[in-house]
C-alpha cells in the first residue's frame, strides 16, 4: 500500500487546506456548552459553510447534495480541519449515520426531505435506539408502536445514551410492532421530530460536567403514518444494523479526526523527566502508541477496502475497541506523569480523561463487539447460550464437543 497522496489527493488536500486557511477564523471554537444555544448556532452556521465548501458529508453520492468523493478524501477533509484545529459538522449522528440509513433504506420521498436540510445543518439528528434494558442487546427493545385507526403511528418507552437529543430536530427511533414475532423480528424503524407532543429529554450529566448524553421519554407521541417509517413495518432491525455497521466505522476510523494521535500523546509526556527515570511509564506509551499505529494503519486498509465498494462489516467493531482502551490508557498515563495538573479545568487532559468512560459503551459495548468478531469475522463457535434454559450437564457436554473438535 502507497501511504502518500497520490497526484489527484495531494491536489485535493491543498485545495481543502486553503479553504481552511481562508475561514479559519470565522469557526467557532470545537468544544463548548452544547446546552448553549448560541453555541449550537454557531456550529450549526459552520456546519452550512462547511457544506457550501463541500466540505461535510465528502461522501454523500451527488444524488444526494454531496460531491460523491471517496472515503480517502473523506479522511482528507478531516486531517485538515484538525491540523487547523477548526471543528466539523455538528451532527456527526446525521452526517455519519442517519443519513446512510435513509439513502439505503429509505423511500424516494424520504431521501428528498430529509438528506438535503441534514448536510447543510438546518436539521439535526439524534439516534433513539439504547434503553435502559436494552443497550448492547438491541433488539430487546420494549419501546412499543401502535398504529391508529387512521394509520397514525404512536410510541411509547423510553431511551437512553441519546447524544444530541436536547438540540435535535429528528430522531431515528427503533420500537417494537409486533410482540409476537422473535425479538430480532417485529421491529420497525421510526423518524420522531423530537417537538412532537409527548417526547420529553433529560440530559444525563457526565463527569465532565457537560450533559451530552440525554434519557428521551416518549409518551404516546403520534409521529405520522407510513411516511414515517424506514425500511418498512417490520424492518427495523436491518435498518438498525446499516446503523450500526456505519457507527463503528465512524468511531474506529475516526481516530486521528477525534485527535486521538499517537503523536499527541506522546508530546503529552515527553517533556517529563519521570519518562527517563521510570522504564514502566515508557513501556506503557510504547504500548499506548503501537495500539495506535495498528489501529491507523488497518484503518487505511480499511479505507483501500471502501474504496473498492465493500460495506462496512462487523471487523470495524475491533478498530473501536483498539482505539478506545487504548486512548483511556493513554489518559491514565498522562494523569499518572503530571499529576494533578492533568485534571485541571478548562483544559484538554481534564476534558478527556472524563469523556472517555462514556465513548466505551458508544457503538456498542465491549464483550458484545468482541463476540461479533470471534463469530462473524474469526469463525469461531458460538459462546453457549444460558438464557436457553439448557441444564448443566449438556452444557459440559457442549464445552467438551468443543475441545475435541
Amino acid at each position: 500500500m502507497d501511504l502518500d497522496d497520490s497526484q489527484e489527493q495531494a491536489e485535493y488536500r491543498a485545495e481543502v487546506r486553503a479553504w481552511i486557511a481562508e475561514h479559519r477564523f470565522e469557526a467557532p471554537p470545537g468544544t463548548g456548552d452544547m446546552e448553549d444555544a448560541a453555541y449550537i448556532e454557531a456550529r450549526r452556521t459552520w456546519q452550512g459553510q462547511l457544506s457550501d465548501a463541500r466540505l461535510v458529508g465528502v461522501t454523500w453520492p451527488a444524488e444526494f447534495g454531496g460531491p460523491g468523493r471517496g472515503p480517502v478524501d473523506q479522511v482528507i477533509v478531516n486531517q485538515e480541519l484538525a491540523a487547523a484545529g477548526v471543528p466539523g459538522g455538528i451532527d456527526v449522528i446525521g452526517l455519519g449515520l442517519m443519513g446512510p440509513c435513509i439513502m439505503v433504506n429509505g423511500t424516494a420521498a424520504q431521501k428528498e426531505r430529509y438528506l438535503a436540510p441534514m448536510l447543510h445543518g438546518d436539521e439535526i439528528w439524534c439516534q433513539l435506539f439504547s434503553e435502559p434494558a436494552a443497550g448492547s442487546d438491541l433488539a430487546a427493545v420494549q419501546c412499543r408502536a401502535r398504529r391508529d385507526d387512521d394509520g397514525t403511528w404512536r410510541l411509547t418507552g423510553q431511551k437512553v445514551w441519546t447524544t444530541n437529543a436536547q438540540f435535535a430536530r429528528f430522531g431515528m427511533c427503533l420500537a417494537r410492532t409486533d410482540g409476537d414475532q422473535p425479538k430480532h423480528k417485529g421491529l420497525t424503524m421510526f423518524i420522531v421530530p423530537m417537538d412532537a407532543d409527548g417526547v420529553t429529554v433529560r440530559g444525563l450529566r457526565q463527569i465532565s460536567g457537560e450533559a451530552e448524553f440525554n434519557e428521551v421519554f416518549l409518551d404516546e407521541v403520534a409521529v405520522g403514518g407510513d411516511e414515517m417509517v424506514v425500511g418498512g413495518e417490520g424492518g427495523g432491525w436491518g435498518a438498525a444494523l446499516t446503523v450500526l455497521m456505519y457507527e463503528r466505522m465512524m468511531i474506529g476510523l475516526g481516530t486521528e479526526g477525534f485527535g486521538y494521535s499517537p503523536e499527541r500523546f506522546a508530546g503529552a509526556v515527553a517533556a517529563s523527566p519521570r519518562m527517563d527515570r521510570e522504564s514502566g511509564l515508557r513501556t506503557r506509551l510504547a504500548d499506548v502508541v503501537v495500539e495506535l499505529l495498528a489501529v491507523r494503519f488497518r484503518g487505511l486498509e480499511s479505507l483501500s477496502q471502501l474504496a473498492d465498494g465493500r460495506v462496512p462489516g462487523p471487523e470495524f467493531g475491533l478498530a473501536k475497541i483498539t482505539t478506545v482502551n487504548a486512548v483511556i490508557a493513554a489518559g491514565d498515563l498522562i494523569a499518572d506523569v503530571n499529576g494533578p495538573d492533568a485534571l485541571v479545568e478548562p483544559g484538554e487532559w481534564a476534558y478527556l480523561i472524563s469523556f472517555l468512560p462514556g465513548l466505551k459503551s458508544a457503538g456498542g459495548a465491549e464483550p458484545i463487539l468482541r463476540n461479533t468478531v470471534g463469530e462473524r469475522v474469526m469463525g469461531l463457535p458460538p459462546e453457549p447460550r444460558l438464557d436457553k434454559k439448557i441444564t448443566f450437564d449438556e452444557l459440559v457436554a457442549r464445552q467438551r464437543e468443543g475441545l475435541a473438535a
